[in-house]
Order: C-alpha cells, then structure tokens, then sequence
C-alpha cells in the first residue's frame, strides 16, 4: 500500500510532535514493528521495542526538547525534514542540526535516516563521553 506525500509529511510532523512533548509511545506508534533507526555514525537499531528503548533512554538525558523544522519535502518517496533539534541536558542548552531521511511501509515509518554531527552533538550536551554503547 503507497502512501501520499502529503500522508508522509503528516506523520512525519506527528513524529516530529512526540519527540517535543517527550512522549515516546506515540513516536514508536508511528513505526512498524520491524522498523530501522539509523543514526549514520552508529549502528542501526531495529524493531519498534529497541527503537522506544533507544528513544526514550536518550529522551530521559533530556530536561527539554524542541525540535524546529527547518524544509520538508518528498523526493522519490523518501520523506526528508532538515531541522535543528533543541535541548536542555543537566540545565545546559544545546542544539544541533540534522537531517532526516524517512521512508514509509504503509502510513507507518519503515526506515528512519539521521544524518548530523556526533561529535557536535555530544557536545552540546555536555557529554565527555558517548551515552550509546552502540558506538564502542
């Protein structure tokens, strides 16, 4: 079943939604059972169960989030969000863009792309060390 762009950029807002209100049932909702979480610099997670433990264990680092939506778009069937995602960590305001690359099973995420700077992001968190034991 093909979904429309414009079913594609909904969810992807909703998914963008969940993330500001911290809520991470909602955004593993939006996933299929099977799906990939690939941030490029570490190694995918997949399953929806591994992806809201992943989610939601980041989320808990986080006092805040705020992600802002810079252009979204669709181009061959990939939905694509650059944004700068907002945070507070331990009372320290950070933020780092990214661009996110989706693609869809249904009107469910199947494969979910991050691309964006690791190393920048850990420090803008203020992290001496990586929180993903992926990564090692």
């Amino acid at each position: 079943m093909s979904v429309s762009d414009e079913r594609m950029i909904a969810v992807g807002r909703e998914m963008i939604d969940a993330w500001n209100d911290m809520d991470w049932d909602r955004a593993a909702s939006l996933m299929t059972e099977d799906a990939v979480l690939h941030s490029m610099m570490i190694d995918p997670i997949v399953g929806r169960d591994a992806i809201h433990k992943r989610i939601s264990g980041l989320g808990a680092l986080a006092d805040s989030i705020a992600l802002e939506v810079r252009n979204v778009g669709v181009v061959n069937g990939t939905l694509y969000m650059e944004r700068l995602d907002r945070f507070v960590c331990k009372g320290k305001p950070g933020a780092t863009p990214v661009c996110g690359a989706l693609e869809f099973e249904g009107d469910k995420i199947k494969v979910w792309r991050e691309y964006y700077d690791r190393h920048h992001l850990l420090s803008e968190m203020g992290m001496a060390q990586d929180f993903d034991t992926s990564t090692r």
